[in-house]
């Protein structure tokens, strides 16, 4: 009885200090960043991924919250990188890589089907890892329109390693808001910003590209950005991608240009992610004046 009576009290103070700071003009403060993931149920910990058919690495990287270069380094995987079903990944590097044999090797003599059946069209809003998934010999990550030189905002120069806490978060786009936020299983997991077809998509804070493609099933050209070892935002249906993958940017900078890649209209689809799972992205993004 006590314990419940605690946990009230804390889930009241909890929802009146966020409440107060819900007429801000100014960016969420990142301690309430945390306090944002109440429950660990859907966050993904795991040090290793058991691969589902119809997974693909970058399905794979997307859902636990990790660039798939680095999981295919840490599993002497290369291209086209692909897996199997049953197969184990590890999501962090082996502590002897020069002695420690991979987990993941598969010998085999014969080529292997890709992991994908066929399957309907999955929309960008469903959360099930399924909903970004590609047969792998489909996967073209690297098959949209981009420019060496990224415009809008300063370049940022490489820091050593991600920061702890995301320093400030911008709105990565102009325009009518016209899709929001829902915790259902079959819900938006981000949020829509409808705009003119070629207009600015700019980084919603400092990070790391860690995707540039059109290879995840429902995003057309898509951009994620990694901003801490848990943080991720993702910002799909752009018209022209800006920035290549592993380049460094800062928050307001151009990565992409607004368009309808992989929807039937001009807009703008963004979420934050946290060790995988999905976020509310206005619990972050300054207030709209």
């Amino acid at each position: 009885m006590h314990r419940q009576l605690l946990y009230l009290g804390l889930a009241l103070f909890v929802s009146t200090w966020v409440a107060g700071c819900a007429g801000r003009t100014a960016p969420a403060p990142v301690v309430l960043l945390n306090s944002q993931v109440p429950d660990g149920s859907e966050e993904y910990i795991k040090p290793t991924y058991k691969v589902k058919r119809g997974d693909t690495l970058f399905a794979v990287a997307w859902y636990t919250g990790n660039d798939y270069r680095d999981i295919a380094k840490y599993n002497d995987l290369s291209a086209p990188y692909t897996i199997f079903p049953g197969q184990t990944l590890r999501l962090s590097p082996r502590l002897d890589t020069a002695r420690s044999p991979s987990p993941t090797a598969h010998k085999t003599n014969r080529s292997t089907p890709p992991t994908t059946r066929q399957v309907d069209k999955s929309l960008v809003d469903r959360p099930s890892p399924q909903a970004y998934v590609e047969s792998e010999k489909n996967v073209k990550p690297q098959n949209v329109k981009t420019v060496k030189k990224s415009t809008g905002g300063v370049k940022k120069q490489a820091p050593a390693g991600f920061p702890d806490k995301v320093k400030q978060w911008v709105w990565p786009a102009k325009g009518k808001l016209v899709g929001t936020f829902s915790k259902s299983e079959s819900g938006n997991k981000g949020i829509d910003i409808a705009g003119a077809k070629g207009s600015k998509v700019l980084a919603a804070a400092d990070g790391k590209v860690v995707y540039s493609g059109s290879a995840l099933r429902g995003y057309g050209n898509l951009v994620i950005i990694k901003h801490t070892d848990t943080f991720l935002s993702a910002y799909a249906y752009n018209d022209t991608i800006l920035v290549k993958e592993r380049e460094w940017v800062s928050a307001g900078q151009q990565i992409a240009t607004m368009g309808n890649s992989g929807t039937d209209s001009v807009k703008l689809h963004f979420e934050v992610r946290y060790r995988g799972k999905s976020l509310d992205p206005m619990k972050y993004l300054p207030t709209l004046k």
